[in-house]
């Protein structure tokens, strides 16, 4: 029933920063756990990171210390914050409900290149 509508992507250089936004709408999202994924043609789709109703997050390995994700309840919107970009991390991003996904967005492209 809810429904997500990612932004923020686009092209940055190596070492630049982006800021992803994912606006949920048809529910309120207070009390789910809200995630980033990301995928590559051809790839699976994999968690980038995850926030719980807590504020609990956690992260992929190679995004640790360069990405952090956050929440605005009363805006029903999650982020992600994309800092010290690297051209491994260009992919389609996509937001998502659940700790085990049950809805996701359309997703919003993020490529890193010089």
């Amino acid at each position: 029933q809810v429904q997500l509508v990612e932004s923020g992507g686009g092209l940055v250089q190596p070492g630049g920063s982006l800021r992803l936004s994912c606006v949920a709408s048809g529910s309120s999202i207070r009390l789910s756990t809200m995630g980033w994924y990301r995928q590559v043609p051809g790839k699976e789709r994999n968690l980038v990171a995850r926030i719980d109703s807590s504020g609990n997050t956690d992260y992929a390995d190679s995004v640790k210390g360069r990405f952090a994700i956050s929440r605005d309840n009363s805006r029903n919107t999650v982020y992600l914050q994309m800092n010290s970009l690297k051209p491994e991390d260009t992919a389609a991003y996509y937001c998502s409900v659940g700790w085990v996904p049950t809805s996701w967005g359309l997703g919003t492209q993020v490529t890193v290149s010089s």
